[in-house]
């Protein structure tokens, strides 16, 4: 028995394609809006909507929306993550859509970045929009920490900043986000609430994450330490050259991200005590990252991590 028409935004990207797994495996039909007119599915169930999201919801019947749509860089994050959504939730709310998942991203808790703040604006209509909502914000996903295989393989050092220890996290698979928005959709408990989440296991460092992915090639772990005030440093140093440069300006976007990452954890901030607290993280799901290091090593599973470069 089918479970009703979900418009997916964002089908396309990582967390998208798992998610469009995930809803065909409960029986859902789905539309999603793509741009390339060679996507194709044999899946009866699922509809590549290639004409304007305005007509969508004049021509089908669409019981829920799940947002994957999100900046690839985080520098034009206005137009996507926030323009995109608040367009497709004034549209839903005129058809009286009645579920709306979002996936956000965790860091969103302490903003400082311009992405951070387009995601939190459209979280802020969706939470006030007459719907039921979810916000899910996963920490770290896989597809993020995996971009230092290739240096290994070539025999290079794995960089860290700092001493390998600032942050932590807890990562989550691309298949167990999916599953757990898609369970936004109809339990109850989900309904109407933030909803941070994390992967199984303890909280990871950057240098755990490193000795897992040399343990994952069989390599001995060699580790090089790059100083986090680099980043700073370069960052500070095209601000002033940012207001005649665009490129300049995403450059430094682009620096500012790098020194957020490198500095703050991907859990749960307690406000009152002032820190990260992995306790208080949620975990999900049963993928661990060094199940899935090893199936990279393996050459088994490619590392699909498209323009994600800066995650």
């Amino acid at each position: 028995m089918e479970n009703g028409t979900i418009l997916l935004l964002g089908a396309t990207g990582t967390i998208g394609r798992a998610t469009l797994e995930e809803l065909r495996r409960r029986d859902y039909r789905v539309v999603a809006p793509v741009r390339d007119p060679h996507v194709v599915s044999e899946d009866p169930g699922v509809t590549f909507w290639r004409s304007g999201l305005e007509d969508v919801f004049g021509e089908k019947k669409i019981d829920g929306i799940v947002s994957c749509v999100a900046s690839r860089t985080g520098l034009d994050a206005w137009d996507v993550d926030y323009s995109i959504n608040s367009q497709v939730l004034k549209a839903a709310v005129a058809a009286d859509v009645k579920h709306f998942v979002l996936l956000s991203a965790i860091c969103v808790q302490k903003p400082r970045l311009s992405f951070q703040h387009a995601k939190l604006a459209f979280e802020a209509e969706l939470q006030v929009a007459p719907l039921t909502w979810s916000i899910v914000r996963p920490t770290a996903y896989f597809k993020s920490l995996s971009g230092q295989i290739d240096r290994l393989r070539k025999g290079k050092a794995y960089l860290l900043f700092g001493d390998g220890a600032l942050t932590s996290c807890k990562p989550i698979s691309n298949r167990d986000v999916a599953e757990f928005l898609v369970r936004g959709l109809s339990e109850p408990e989900m309904q109407n609430r933030i909803l941070p989440v994390g992967g199984p296991g303890p909280a990871l460092t950057p240098r755990e994450q490193g000795e897992l992915l040399f343990e994952a090639l069989h390599l001995p772990p060699r580790f090089r330490t790059v100083p986090v005030g680099l980043m700073r440093v370069v960052g500070g140093g095209l601000a002033p050259l940012a207001f005649v440069s665009q490129t300049l300006r995403e450059k430094r976007e682009l620096a500012r991200i790098g020194t957020y990452y490198a500095t703050e954890s991907m859990l749960v901030w307690d406000p009152i005590l002032r820190r990260y607290d992995p306790d208080a993280t949620p975990e999900y799901g049963s993928d661990r990252l060094a199940d899935h290091f090893k199936r990279l090593a393996s050459l088994s599973e490619s590392d699909l991590r498209g323009a994600h470069a800066v995650f």
